[in-house]
């Protein structure tokens, strides 16, 4: 009989993955209750709080012999946590954090874009590993709990620090092509590194949309800075590139794919086209930044006080 399981969370994610859960002999149950495999993935740590250790939370509630199988981004410690409770109430806890091998691929929750680091205190049973096959192109078993959610953090450090680079990289040029011309299209990625050519690629292709979001990249970040702070690393290139996400979000870009944090070095136009408002942010930050690129010095001046009433020159660099 073919293994049964429950899904919670993400809708564009299972919509993404369903088929192929399907067609290797899976059936979707309708509860949690009467699953053999529960699939969870959060995009907020509050969400995947509530969701285990909340009222009716899992890891109290679920059946016991049920096999969690949780794929949302979080710190090495709280995945240790959840496995820890989890294994008190004869549960099997699974930690297999998604982790994207490009942000900005069209289709992000396609198999060949999906790697699957995996920790668990069990040994795994053959129908979780063809359930995690069939979701990951690649599934890396790497150990104890929380290791997982560790490789995975360190893997969205990279791809955050290649995303805000290749962006700002295509904003100068956008910016010096009003005096020295622009470059044709398909000669800007010659001159990018590797893997920030399809971020490139992107942004000239205005793909702004997607199944993979800010939202949840924003996610990935939080657990990480969160896993930066409980080892007391400074991560200051993280915490910027968490505020231009955020900014982006507080602009309605929230659901957007994360190549339109472009739209973030734009006029109010360019935003207003793909559905963005500046106004928002006057509103969260309190500040007058009118989002017009076209500045004198006078001008600059104004803005850079603006971005500092909004709290992007104030990192906090302390561990602590």
């Amino acid at each position: 009989m073919a293994a049964s399981y429950a899904y919670v969370g993400a809708p564009t994610f299972i919509a993404a993955v369903e088929g192929r859960l399907a067609d290797a002999g899976f059936a979707r149950a309708t509860d949690t209750a009467s699953a053999d495999i529960v699939l969870t993935f959060c995009t907020s740590a509050s969400a995947l709080e509530d969701l285990y250790f909340g009222d009716e939370g899992l890891v109290t509630f679920a059946t016991p012999g049920t096999v969690l199988v949780d794929l949302s981004a979080a710190t090495p410690n709280f995945a240790r946590e959840i496995n820890a409770v989890a294994c008190v109430n004869d549960l099997v806890m699974v930690e297999a954090p998604v982790t994207v091998r490009s942000l900005v691929a069209e289709d992000a929750f396609a198999r060949e874009n999906l790697l699957g680091p995996v920790a668990s205190e069990a040994e795994l049973a053959d129908e979780v590993r063809a359930l995690l096959g069939a979701i990951f192109g690649e599934v890396v078993e790497v150990g104890a709990p929380g290791r997982a959610q560790l490789m995975r953090n360190t893997h969205t450090l990279s791809l955050a620090a290649d995303l805000v680079a290749a962006i700002e990289g295509t904003a100068l040029d956008d910016a010096a092509a009003r005096t020295v011309g622009a470059l044709d299209a398909d000669q800007v990625p010659l001159f990018c590194t590797v893997s920030a050519d399809p971020v490139v690629r992107a942004v000239q292709q205005k793909r702004f949309t997607g199944d993979y979001t800010a939202e949840m990249l924003l996610a990935e970040l939080s657990a990480a800075l969160m896993a930066a702070d409980d080892a007391e690393v400074i991560l200051p290139g993280v915490e910027a590139a968490m505020h231009l996400l955020e900014l982006l979000a507080v602009i309605g870009g929230a659901d957007m794919a994360p190549a339109a944090l472009a739209l973030v070095y734009r006029d109010e136009a360019a935003g207003a086209e793909a559905g963005l408002d500046w106004t928002r942010a006057a509103a969260a930050y309190g500040g007058g930044h009118d989002h017009d690129h076209d500045h004198d010095d006078e001008d600059w001046d104004r803005v850079d006080d603006d971005w500092d009433d909004a709290g992007f020159d104030d990192f906090d660099y302390s561990a602590n």
